[in-house]
């Protein structure tokens, strides 16, 4: 057997595998009633609320003109060297 063959058929498995991740998982999300889900959502929520509510405050966000600032500086022409500006 060819080592491309070998590499083609490697692939074709990676991806029967991936196809068997995935219906699995549509499998178990479809199992769940939208009642269920909508509990699950609840007391997430419920979770990450209470333990936002303990944790310190979060930072303020920066306002438009510094992250404008960053982005020129980011992409902002360098001389290059041996060239003359003009």
């Amino acid at each position: 057997m060819r080592w491309w063959k070998a590499v083609g058929l490697a692939g074709a498995a990676g991806v029967v595998a991936t196809g068997v991740v995935i219906v699995r998982a549509e499998r178990r999300r479809r199992a769940y009633t939208p009642d269920q889900v909508r509990e699950q959502l609840h007391m997430r929520f419920a979770q990450a609320t209470s333990a936002g509510a303990a944790e310190s405050p979060a930072p303020t966000p920066q306002d438009a003109s510094g992250i404008r600032v960053r982005i020129r500086r980011l992409f902002r022409r360098r001389p290059q060297p041996g060239r003359r500006p003009g």
